[in-house]
């Protein structure tokens, strides 16, 4: 792995989840399932050896725009990890369901 590799953080709707893809290794994801005006995050994951380098958070960023742009959807944060970033990310909060 080169060390001016940046991940990059890519939607794949056909399997539910926004995948973090360093060089060409997917490192981690953010799951999610869709329902009328619902978008439900059930699990993120980055694997073991690529802890603590903030890809988590940039899922949790690059998904929750995405949903915000896409402007049908209010969010569901069943994943404990996606529920504490809106914890300590104030500015989405209008995201969550009623």
């Amino acid at each position: 792995m080169s060390t001016d590799s940046q991940v990059r953080i890519v939607h794949r709707p056909d399997r539910h989840r926004w995948e973090a893809v360093l060089d060409d290794d997917v490192v981690g994801y953010a799951e999610y399932e869709l329902s009328d005006g619902l978008a439900t995050f059930t699990h993120t994951v980055v694997e073991p050896a690529y802890e603590g380098r903030g890809i988590a958070s940039q899922l949790a960023r690059t998904a929750l725009d995405e949903v915000r742009q896409e402007g049908s959807r209010k969010v569901r944060p069943v994943c404990s990890y996606i529920a504490g970033w809106i914890d300590h990310h104030p500015d989405y909060a209008d995201l969550l369901e009623s």
